[in-house]
């Protein structure tokens, strides 16, 4: 039986070791030195006869057989922790990751609304910021997702679109003299961007067959929600998702000068790993969500497909 438990914490020390690619950020995981890692690591490799690693660098790189059992415990230790979580006090409590923008924009009023449902079942939220939206079920501690992604997950992983991209410049309500604007009065606008790449503008123009349009000025962003705050303070023209930017254009504190909102292929999905021991609840809260989606303004909008 000691062997057993002794190859088992080898067996996951090598797990998140091939995860982070490093025997350090592995034992500061493990709470263990780099040497018992390493130690660990050379005794699986002697007990099946063939190197796990390939030792070239400061940068640890799986061989063939070591991808192999790093994919395959990935998912073992996954059910392993699925399974103790069916005894802990809050298996009936979801641990949700989601965008901070769409937290502000429209999550944290939803969520509201279901925790006074019956049965609902407690949804601990943490909105963090992410560049590009990802989730690794495997190190992470949630039990789902919402991310703005293109839809193509993993096989492991269960999805479901919320609702679209779509994106459209929107301004404060007198920013611009002309209510009916000619594209070309962009030239002489402040770009708001709400990505450093600036790739929602680049979009936009794209479909619009208006790349002539220099966007490399104007004031950079690392969020939609700091874009959006800054048209309306007057700033100058941002481009944002209209469904997050849907309450502020009811209200008037947002305009939208050009009608044509481009779709981008990306959309807000709903995504956990398959199998998943709190599958019901999730079910649940999905579908709660989807009633909580605002319709899209369809008055003078043209809506256009990338």
């Amino acid at each position: 039986m000691s062997e057993r438990i002794q190859a088992l914490h080898a067996l996951r020390a090598f797990e998140v070791a091939s995860r982070h690619g490093s025997f350090t950020r592995a034992a500061e995981e493990l709470a263990l030195t780099q040497g018992a890692v390493s130690h660990h690591v050379k005794t699986l490799e002697g007990m099946f006869g063939c190197d796990l690693f390939e030792r070239r660098g400061p940068r640890l790189r799986l061989t063939e057989h070591g991808r192999l059992l790093a994919q395959e415990l990935k998912v073992g230790f996954k059910i392993i922790e699925n399974a103790c979580a069916l005894l802990r006090q809050d298996r009936y409590s979801l641990r949700l990751k989601a965008p901070s923008t769409l937290t502000v924009r429209w999550l944290l009023k939803a969520l509201d609304g279901y925790k006074k449902l019956e049965d609902s079942g407690p949804v601990q939220l943490s909105s963090v910021w992410m560049d590009i939206d990802t989730i690794d079920f495997y190190s992470e501690p949630y039990d789902c997702a919402i991310l703005l992604a293109s839809g193509r997950f993993p096989a492991d992983v269960e999805s479901f679109r919320l609702f679209d991209e779509w994106l459209i410049p929107v301004c404060h309500p007198d920013y611009l003299a002309d209510p009916e604007p000619e594209l070309s009065v962009l030239r002489t606008c402040d770009f708001l961007h709400p990505s450093p790449d600036r790739r929602d503008w680049r979009r936009w123009l794209t479909r619009l067959d208006a790349l002539d349009i220099s966007i490399d000025s104007g004031q950079v962003f690392d969020t939609l929600d700091q874009g959006i705050s800054a048209a309306q303070q007057g700033l100058g023209i941002s481009v944002v998702d209209l469904v997050l930017a849907s309450g502020d254009l009811a209200a008037g504190r947002l305009v939208t000068p050009f009608k044509d909102a481009v779709a981008t292929g990306d959309g807000y999905y709903m995504t956990w790993l398959k199998g998943s021991p709190k599958a019901r609840q999730m079910y649940k809260l999905r579908d709660y969500l989807l009633r909580q989606v605002p319709p899209l303004a369809s008055k003078d909008i043209n809506y256009l497909y990338g």
